[in-house]
């Protein structure tokens, strides 16, 4: 192909010399066949693409291709129920419900019934109008020591920072919080002023980078906490440990990133890089963990405070739960993330690879809370691809309070998953500080989306209760939720993860599927211990085999 474009270079230049030479008028032709030859001419040459030196030129049509592919498959090639990470059903139900347009739809389900993972909730013959039911269910998030507990939506926007998202994408979320009665969660990034400007109730969140309550070195600053943390728009605050999209990773805030707004936001020196580290500065034991829980309540005038994590080394959440058990001290509520959670940029093996799905991760914790009885005093936040009045209905049969959601939010603001969330490229304005694009999103116009899409999927799962002959949420338990985990086998949640009695894990023997975790775990380190459970510990180690509560039907 290279001796051929030199053969075809030729004839063009000869081309446009001899027509130049027959009429000036066609040396015109040039302004097209000179850019092609003097293009050609530096992809013979280049060095770095062996696709476009060895096909000058055509060869740069492979990366045009690379550019189209994503938009053509998503229009064009995929169909409503295989697209990912969201398929083209969800979306389409989130922009119906923004919009309050028809969300019904025709001719039954596009689902396989069939399909392996096909789930289904159990309804009753006798079911209750959803006329009859509380339309805003609510759940009161606070412990014995929280002074301020905070009537919460079982439905709230997770957590994304001013900054990951646009000025205008924040300011249209929190005005949708404002208008629909629930709270959004400001991410790691610190409280701006776009949050603020709506008045939405706001749960802070604080990564590892302090950002907005730090100390020039980057360690934690109780006075600036302090400072914001009794502002009356500060309904709870959310210490991350973790996040599903990229579990255990930390992240550096690049120089030319840090405008004098970010740094007068998160208190940072302005034009540097900003590590955020992968782990926590300000504790490195479970006490400490809960001892930093309980300084925060303190400094916030005693509002609910509490920790979000995926969960990853089991033996961890046991330490941190006997570290409650001896001191005491218990977080208001704790957000479990599920690795199919997003972010704006992830390493892929993180993403792919990196941390417990949301399903079993809420489960985990519900358990081990009950085990160690202390679910009474602690409300569970599930978070990571909930969209839907089903997704909502079937993580609070596995055993949370309330659900988050960030990229269910994102699409009710016209997001439309370019997949260019870390190009600073997004076309709908969402996800980029590009001032050209951030205009196409009209706050005014996206804020009441965002309120109707929140009311319309919380009325959903109103509606999905009354189905099951259930008053409130709080009824639902793993029994209503059925699974088919093979062709002719079908389990209910209830089966899959059976409960555990309360209180199972404050004396041996335990459980047998916990006696490992308990085993490795010490309120004292994260670290598991070098302990080892022999044979003879396991065939001795329960007293009852794994039962099931009486919240089954």
């Amino acid at each position: 192909m290279r001796k051929a474009f030199v053969a075809i270079a030729a004839f063009l230049v000869a081309l446009t010399i001899m027509l130049g030479l027959y009429h000036p008028f066609l040396w015109w032709t040039f302004i097209f066949t000179g850019p092609f030859v003097l293009l050609g001419v530096y992809d013979l040459y280049q060095p770095k693409h062996s696709i476009v030196r060895n096909y000058p030129v055509f060869g740069r049509l492979r990366y045009f291709m690379e550019e189209l592919r994503p938009k053509v498959y998503q229009y064009f090639v995929e169909s409503d129920v295989n697209g990912t990470p969201y398929n083209r059903l969800n979306r389409s139900l989130i922009y119906q419900r923004a919009k309050k347009d028809n969300d019904t739809i025709p001719f039954g389900t596009q689902l396989n019934v069939y399909d392996n993972g096909y789930e289904w909730l159990s309804h009753s013959i006798a079911a209750i109008s959803h006329h009859e039911l509380n339309p805003d269910p609510r759940v009161l998030v606070g412990g014995p020591d929280c002074k301020k507990p905070y009537s919460a939506s079982i439905y709230n926007i997770s957590a994304m920072s001013f900054g990951s998202l646009s000025q205008n994408a924040i300011l249209a979320l929190n005005g949708g919080a404002k208008m629909g009665n629930f709270a959004h969660n400001t991410g790691e990034g610190g409280i701006s002023d776009y949050h603020r400007q709506p008045g939405g109730d706001l749960i802070w969140q604080i990564g590892t980078g302090y950002f907005g309550c730090r100390n020039e070195d980057g360690t934690f600053n109780y006075d600036a906490y302090a400072e914001r943390a009794v502002t009356d728009q500060v309904k709870m605050i959310e210490i991350k440990l973790s996040q599903g999209a990229k579990p255990g990773h930390g992240g550096m805030l690049p120089a030319k990133k840090v405008t004098p707004e970010v740094a007068r936001i998160r208190l940072v020196p302005q034009g540097k890089d900003i590590l955020s580290p992968p782990a926590h500065s300000a504790f490195n034991t479970p006490i400490g963990l809960l001892e930093f829980v309980k300084r925060l309540r303190d400094l916030s005038g005693g509002k609910p405070v509490g920790f979000k994590l995926c969960i990853g080394r089991k033996s961890e959440f046991y330490s941190i739960c006997k570290a409650m058990v001896e001191t005491g001290i218990y977080p208001d509520f704790i957000t479990v993330d599920g690795g199919e959670g997003g972010t704006g940029a992830a390493p892929q093996e993180f993403s792919n690879s990196v941390g417990m799905p949301l399903r079993e991760g809420v489960a985990f914790v519900y358990d081990v809370l009950n085990g160690f009885d202390l679910k009474k005093h602690i409300k569970i936040i599930a978070s990571g691809k909930v969209s839907s009045g089903f997704d909502l209905v079937k993580n609070i049969a596995l055993g949370a309070d309330m659900c988050n959601a960030a990229r269910g939010m994102m699409f009710a603001l016209g997001c439309i998953q370019a997949l260019e969330c870390n190009s600073n490229t997004c076309p709908t304005g969402v996800a980029t500080q590009d001032q050209s694009l951030m205009k196409g999103l009209v706050v005014e116009d996206k804020t009441v989306r965002v309120k109707n899409f929140h009311n319309l999927t919380v009325a959903s799962a109103v509606e999905l209760l009354g189905a099951a002959g259930l008053k409130e949420p709080s009824q639902l338990s793993r029994a209503y939720i059925n699974r088919r985990v093979s062709q002719n086998v079908m389990q209910s949640y209830l089966e899959t993860f059976p409960y555990i009695p309360a209180g199972s894990l404050l004396q041996t023997p335990y459980p047998t599927r916990f006696e490992l975790g308990m085993a490795l775990s010490t309120s004292k380190s994260f670290a598991p211990t070098d302990y080892k459970v022999s044979a003879v510990d396991y065939a001795h180690a329960n007293s009852y085999n794994d039962t099931m509560s009486d919240d089954g039907i």
